[in-house]
């Protein structure tokens, strides 16, 4: 059992007793790589030789994916955040793919008496993969509490997106600039803005978001709709801080599907050969579409796409993601609380950015939906809400 005190009954995060810091895990050493590789695709019957092959982008960083690390650092920012503002909520982490895995810190937290458990997702944006695959993680992870006799199951509500929240586009409004102010004066005033996030299916891409934002042929949905506001945000910011508009497009990195299946386009390294080819005298990468520097931005963006712009000749600069910026921290703790407020039946003023609006408390059935049916918890359809 945690030492950690429960927090008094009220208080300004009431009904919530906890708050889950819920992300994707990575290795931590050589040796974890294959098997982290193998719980990723459980299911989907890749070969071990395969699995060692893609875990060469890991090997070159010594086998160790630094999304740990980061969490921890977010952790770190959180409690200090909470602390300073007087939140009496304890902080758990747990990973969906990695230890500490879900399923044991859920145990935990049921050990320790929480009953009501916010839950913040590293994931910004509407989509399976970033949404509802959790919400199945946590259905999965109470179905086997429940078997093993757990007798109160912490109830779990995930937090809405925050893709838009201040706390979170101000700091990359502020890494863009840094970034442009880091390159050659002679190249800055005509530099592309080339804001990435990782590529999903197109069919997943078009059922992301509740059933009213679907689309269809490719149009992307709420996945891409979130992103390009996101994006038009900061652009906008750029300008108003520089006097100067600068150029920008949404593009994807990160494919690892078939290569049958159609993904969203463009891929990063061939919008930066096009970018190249039309006289583009520099770029900055964006990457809206991550929460920090894990495997998919050092390598995809730090490694591959910046080599092809040196082939290239093309000078570019990445911008920085979010991580444990203070302003984050301090926007978790505002998500938290509005959210208590919600549930409490209280009036609720949500922070927002752009043209989209503050997204939904509860996926609705429909959201996102899987091409496999599965229960999932903290929407409409979970089989865990009291």
């Amino acid at each position: 059992m945690s030492d950690q005190l429960l927090p008094p009954a009220g208080g300004p995060a009431a009904p919530y007793d906890a708050l889950l810091l819920l992300s994707f895990g990575g290795p931590e050493g050589p040796d974890d790589v294959v098997p982290f590789l193998e719980n990723v695709t459980r299911g989907r019957g890749i070969p071990r030789e395969r699995l060692k092959e893609v875990g060469q982008h890991y090997f070159g960083f010594g086998g160790v994916s630094p999304i740990n690390a980061q969490n921890r650092a977010l952790l770190d920012a959180l409690r200090k955040d909470f602390a300073e503002h007087g939140l009496d909520l304890p902080v758990y982490w747990g990973n969906r793919n990695w230890a500490p895995y879900l399923t044991d810190v859920l145990r935990e937290m049921a050990a320790d008496g929480r009953r009501r458990v916010a839950v913040l997702a590293t994931s910004a944006y509407a989509s399976y993969s970033g949404c509802r695959q959790y919400r199945e993680n946590l259905a999965d992870a109470l179905a086997t509490l429940a078997a093993e006799g757990v007798s109160e199951l912490p109830e779990v509500d995930k937090l809405r997106h925050y893709f838009n929240h201040p706390g979170f586009v101000q700091p990359m409004i502020d890494g863009v600039l840094a970034s442009l102010a880091g390159l050659p004066p002679e190249v800055r005033a005509g530099a592309h803005l080339v804001f990435t996030t990782h590529s999903i299916p197109t069919a997943a891409a078009d059922t992301s978001g509740p059933v009213g934002e679907h689309t269809e042929h490719g149009e992307g949905g709420a996945y891409v709709k979130q992103h390009l506001d996101v994006a038009k945000v900061i652009a906008d910011a750029v300008r108003a801080e520089t006097g100067t508009e600068l150029p920008w497009e949404l593009v994807y990195q990160s494919r690892s599907g078939a290569p049958h299946i159609p993904w969203l386009e463009p891929d990063i390294c061939d919008h930066l050969e096009a970018l190249h080819g039309a006289g583009t005298p520099a770029a900055v990468m964006v990457p809206i579409g991550f929460v920090s520097d894990h495997m998919e931005v050092l390598y995809d963006l730090d490694t591959e796409a910046t080599a092809k712009a040196a082939e290239l000749g093309l000078p570019v600069a990445r911008s920085a993601t979010v991580g444990a910026d203070p302003r984050f921290a301090a926007a978790v703790r505002e998500l938290v609380l509005e959210r208590a407020a919600a549930e409490r039946g209280e009036p609720v003023e949500r922070c927002a950015l752009g043209l989209l609006g503050a997204s939904h408390d509860l996926c609705a059935v429909g959201c996102c939906p899987a091409r496999a049916p599965r229960p999932a918890a903290a929407g409409a359809d979970s089989p865990y809400t009291r």
